[in-house]
């Protein structure tokens, strides 16, 4: 796995804020190791129930990304439009975790020397919102709202760097809007097991942080679904992050077409420019926002994703060339 990434001594402040600085630059390099680094730490704090779905959402993220260079897509989108596109996930994927992670490891070390540390946080940029959450969770211990308030932050965090960023809503958002948010699943997320079947949910307006958040509620409920959370934790602790498709589909019983490659044989590491966050929390979070899912039918998405890779095979067929 990822190696000794947590804390094991006591240090002072400057100390402790340039080592998570340093561990968090570490495993922000590409979508497989911060999939990882995710899961690592769930591994070690199976009470902060965020990070396995950080893990997973993560994984699919890095599926996405693979489409794009896989037989189908690389046919049909310019090297230009795979790159813009690649970029806009990438980005997603990186803002997330530079500001999540160091909240993580902030919370490692107070269980280290138990005391919470969680004042440190305004070093890394991270919102007043969720310095007063992470206080909250140290003395009540509410899970879900945890998780929850972590939800929330993170689809602030790439609101106006990603969804209001102006070169990608004219890049992205308006010039291929159907093969964004349909042909490249990015509005849906799946969730498989060992046994072939994938469930998972979507969003219908990927720009509406209200529906965003209301997804991330929604996975969030399927993922600790009482009856299927062993099946999901088994797939992430058995099967490596490739950023392939294949990662799932070899376990699925129909034929697959669409042969996705492995993420680091495609991509290179993208040197991100660091920007100084303004606090997005104004006091006051909408109530819809706190709403939790119960993670209702329909589910299973395994018969849609088999469909969907047929329609996407005829379409490719067609010679789509109006996408260029």
């Amino acid at each position: 796995m990822l190696g000794p990434i947590f804390f094991f001594s006591k240090m002072d402040s400057a100390e402790l804020i340039n080592r998570i600085r340093l561990i968090t630059n570490k495993f922000n390099l590409d979508n497989i190791s911060r999939t990882e680094a995710y899961f690592a730490f769930y591994e070690k704090h199976k009470e902060i129930q965020w990070a396995f779905l950080a893990s997973q959402v993560s994984r699919n993220a890095g599926w996405c990304m693979c489409d794009l260079q896989g037989p189908m897509f690389s046919s049909i989108l310019s090297k230009k439009k795979i790159q813009q596109l690649f970029l806009t996930y990438e980005k997603a994927n990186w803002l997330i975790f530079n500001d999540a992670f160091p909240q993580l490891l902030i919370y490692d070390y107070s269980t280290k020397i138990n005391a919470p540390m969680f004042h440190l946080l305004k070093y890394f940029h991270v919102s007043s919102f969720m310095e007063e959450e992470w206080k909250l969770f140290w003395e009540a211990g509410d899970k879900k709202r945890l998780m929850n308030s972590l939800i929330i932050n993170e689809q602030h965090i790439i609101q106006s760097p990603v969804i209001e960023n102006k070169r990608i809503i004219k890049n992205v958002f308006h010039s291929i809007p159907y093969l964004f948010q349909d042909l490249l699943h990015y509005n849906s997320v799946l969730f498989p097991d060992l046994n072939g079947n994938l469930y998972g949910a979507s969003v219908s307006n990927f720009t509406s942080i209200d529906q965003r958040i209301n997804l991330g509620n929604n996975l969030a409920a399927i993922l600790f679904k009482s009856n299927l959370y062993q099946e999901f934790y088994d797939f992430a602790r058995k099967v490596i992050h490739t950023g392939s498709r294949r990662d799932y589909e070899k376990f699925t019983h129909f034929k697959v077409n669409n042969r996705t490659p492995i993420l680091r044989m495609i991509y290179p590491v993208i040197n991100h420019e660091v920007v100084t966050r303004q606090d997005w929390y104004k006091g006051r979070i909408k109530s819809c926002w706190r709403k939790r899912k119960k993670g209702e039918e329909p589910i299973l998405l395994t018969k849609w994703y088999e469909n969907k890779q047929k329609q996407l095979h005829h379409l490719i067929t067609w010679d789509l060339k109006w996408l260029h």
